[in-house]
């Protein structure tokens, strides 16, 4: 069997950025909830708040440290899997990865020490500003990475010279056609992660009867953050999926399933279709009538473009972008149920005691990174056959590499992902069977009681407060 080396390249470079994104997201995420919760315990003088925050940070600390490991493996993807790519690109890429080393690294480089180690040595009020600015850079990261490839779905700002692109317009470059709606969505999305991680944990918690101020808080605060958080995404997505309709039609033709130059009018919805890519048609449609003109056209008899407007050699393999925007798109309308029950019980002072519900929060802890992933697959894919879409395609941009090089890296890379995969996992699953009250040797968390900050003392129980 001959060895592709394109393909082994892609799925090098899908296997890393798959694995690297988990973690940036999750930090972000919790990033946000460890600002909300230093905030209030600041405001209120709650010490249950200040052991959300401990438990927490130890969880972020680790997230953090896979991310940035992982994150620096990604730059030498360029060189190592894709080359031409970097020969013809890198004077636009190179420097927005330089931007994101040079702002938001080095600004969560100076302050995450403070974040770890420094709350019984700096003082409650600047330990607070640490946490916030590394908040900050987490975003500042994640909006300097969206930009670089936001400009790689819709290009500008440059010019052909001797093969190479040139930059004529740095603002155009960072401020391309979709990065103002990419990056907002991304970091709701991540947000999102956050705050449906916190919940369920928490809920877990309530299952078992342990920790149980701890719990409800944690819960409450969870959902009030995902609450606002979804109706935010849903708007955010639907701006982005009108720019990105605008900027490459085929990607979101194939994410709704559609082949037809026209569809029939109205147009229905497809949940599911088994697509034939070779025979440009869907073998099985699972589909709702009308709504596809009702959601995309916001009309009652619209049509809607279909895969067959892109010529056959142009388009993305709808299967990849159909489910990957599918799997977004579910567990998106799943969290807005979800969000919605969670207001009805609070009503009702049933939010903590209805088990079936706590059920389903344990079980969308993972729900906000899949839907990530989705959406990842979706613009990553659905970009395809172009690495910079409408300028270089992926076949012209990989490393000039014998293939065997390129698998033997390749298991190289799974082996280690997978391990650092597992120690995540044991150290994260050990922390939460610990509980908020036997937090690690090694957190350095401390109480405001006035005379400067004390060290939090191991047996001291916060959580024994009764919930409000």
């Amino acid at each position: 069997m001959t060895l592709d080396p394109e393909i082994l390249a892609r799925i090098q470079f899908g296997f890393t950025i798959t694995f690297h994104i988990i973690f940036p997201t999750m930090t972000i995420g919790l990033s946000l909830f460890l600002v909300i919760v230093e905030g209030l315990y600041l405001r209120t003088q709650e010490r249950l708040f200040l052991q959300l925050y401990q438990f927490w940070l130890n969880i972020f600390a680790m997230t953090f440290v896979v991310g940035v490991v992982t994150g620096i493996v990604m730059s030498f993807m360029f060189g190592l899997s894709f080359a031409r790519f970097a020969q013809t690109a890198g004077s636009v890429i190179g420097p927005l990865i330089a931007m994101e080393v040079l702002t938001a690294f080095f600004l969560e480089a100076g302050f995450i020490g403070i974040v770890l180690f420094g709350l019984n040595k700096v003082g409650p009020k600047l330990h607070f500003v640490a946490t916030c600015m590394v908040f900050l850079g987490t975003i500042t990261s994640a909006t300097w990475i969206v930009a670089a490839n936001s400009w790689m779905q819709t290009p500008a700002g440059f010019a052909v010279q001797g093969g190479r692109l040139v930059v004529t317009n740095w603002w155009d470059v960072i401020i391309n056609p979709s990065m103002l709606y990419r990056v907002p969505h991304t970091l709701m999305a991540a947000f999102l992660t956050g705050a449906f991680l916190v919940t369920g944990i928490g809920a877990l918690y309530l299952l078992k009867g342990v920790h149980l101020a701890f719990a409800r808080r944690t819960v409450s605060l969870g959902l009030a953050i995902a609450t606002v958080c979804i109706g935010m995404q849903v708007f955010l997505g639907d701006l982005v999926y009108t720019v990105m309709i605008q900027h490459q039609p085929a990607k979101m033709q194939a994410a709704e399933g559609f082949w037809e130059i026209d569809s029939e009018s109205p147009a229905p919805y497809y949940w599911f279709v088994i697509p034939d890519q070779k025979n440009q048609r869907n073998v099985f449609e699972i589909k709702t009538p009308v709504l596809g003109s009702i959601w995309l056209t916001h009309s009652l008899d619209g049509t809607v473009k279909g895969l067959k407007n892109t010529p056959r050699e142009l388009q993305p393999k709808m299967a990849w972008v159909f489910y990957g925007f599918h799997l977004m798109y579910v567990i998106a309308l799943i969290m807005s149920a979800v969000v919605g029950t969670s207001v009805y019980l609070r009503v009702r002072q049933r939010l903590f005691t209805s088990r079936w519900f706590l059920w389903v929060l344990v079980i969308m802890i993972p729900s906000g990174l899949l839907a990530t992933l989705g959406g990842w697959y979706t613009a990553e894919r659905g970009r395809q056959p172009f690495v910079i879409y409408g300028i270089l395609k992926t076949a012209d941009a990989f490393s000039p590499v014998p293939a065997s090089t390129l698998l033997a890296s390749l298991i190289t890379f799974v082996v280690v992902y997978s391990m650092f995969l597992a120690a995540f996992l044991v150290f994260t699953v050990r922390i939460i069977r610990r509980g908020p009250e036997e937090l690690p040797d090694s957190a350095d968390v401390a109480v405001n009681r006035g005379q400067g900050w004390q060290s939090l003392p191991s047996n001291a129980s916060p959580c024994a407060q009764p919930a409000e």
